[in-house]
């Protein structure tokens, strides 16, 4: 049966799809709109030798919070400094090195003064965000980033929503523009996210791996007498075996101790009951790529060896699970 929105509801459905016309239509523009000042913002960004300050009073203020953490997050060291606050001795955050990024949708916020004329008394780098080219913060600024004129999209045409919105996306264009010039990489991402679940998603084999000096590894002429030893101690539920130049070239596991029960299994040699050629990983692998080997396989371990063949550590499925990775 279809779900078929009372007259009221669609009512409310077709303020919803103008709001987000209204706000879809401001960022095509805005997208349009981008010339050689932004690449200049780019450029001194990408240049500073201290942190961007952002800053912003109000609403404004609220998206410059979130974009001082889109930055921070990404490579580019950035804080947010309230307009206000800076007015009674927060200044002092803001150093010779660094650049101030300000944010105003009429460019003539009040609060923002004494910040403007702290960045021109001591030559401190001003990026002015605002929809009014000829305001006083677009003048003072030594890269002004103009931001569409376009409406509001609340029914009075005065609460800030479309302007806040572009400066959202704005210096969201800034920061991944950035992060591609950099070579921002998913290891880099992960450094400033160690805890969260894409952080956990983006760890490498090596930074769960078990070292070489903890795993179960054992020669292929040993006798499976030795090898059952070697694996009840480690409790992997498996050992790698390893040729005269200490390559591996198999795995003897649960199954195939199951397979040779019926043999005089602790008097044979660990080479005839291997496995070979046993599935292997490089440290260098994403841990979720690793996990999706083991599931693949239906196995639970996975020995990673280097370039030439030599084990270096070894993966359990109990690790990524426990880590969150999984």
């Amino acid at each position: 049966m279809q779900n078929t929105p009372e007259p009221a509801a669609e009512k409310d459905i077709e303020v919803a799809r103008r709001v987000l016309a209204i706000e879809a239509d401001a960022l095509r523009d805005l997208s349009e709109s981008l010339n050689g000042d932004f690449c200049k913002a780019i450029d001194l960004i990408e240049s500073l030798a201290g942190r961007l300050v952002v800053t912003g009073m109000g609403k404004s203020g609220h998206i410059a919070k979130k974009i001082a953490a889109t930055f921070a997050s990404t490579g580019t060291p950035s804080f947010f400094v309230h307009p206000a606050e800076a007015s009674h001795g927060d200044l002092g955050m803001i150093g010779k090195n660094d650049a101030v990024l300000a944010l105003s949708n009429s460019g003539e916020t009040p609060e923002l003064s004494d910040i403007i004329a702290y960045t021109r008394r001591f030559n401190v780098p001003l990026i002015g965000m605002t929809r009014r080219p000829e305001s006083s913060l677009a003048m003072q600024s030594d890269y002004p980033l103009i931001l569409p004129n376009s409406p509001e999209a609340c029914p009075n045409k005065q609460a800030p929503t479309t302007s806040t919105t572009a400066m959202l996306a704005f210096a969201d264009a800034l920061a991944v523009t950035l992060m591609e010039r950099r070579g921002f990489s998913a290891d880099d991402f992960r450094t400033f996210h160690p805890g969260g679940k894409l952080g956990q998603r983006l760890l490498r084999v090596s930074d769960v791996m078990h070292d070489v000096a903890d795993i179960p590894l054992i020669g292929e002429d040993a006798l499976m007498s030795e090898a059952l030893v070697i694996m009840t101690g480690k409790s992997f539920g498996c050992v790698g075996v390893l040729d005269g130049d200490g390559k591996m070239t198999g795995i003897v596991t649960d199954g195939d101790l199951r397979r040779h029960m019926a043999d005089n299994l602790v008097a044979m040699r660990v080479v005839d009951v291997m496995t070979c050629n046993p599935k292997a990983t490089s440290s260098d692998l994403l841990a979720v790529e690793a996990l999706a080997v083991m599931n693949d396989r239906s196995i639970t371990a996975l020995f990673v060896v280097d370039d030439i063949g030599k084990p270096v550590g070894l993966v359990h499925i109990h690790d990524l699970l426990r880590l969150g990775v999984a």
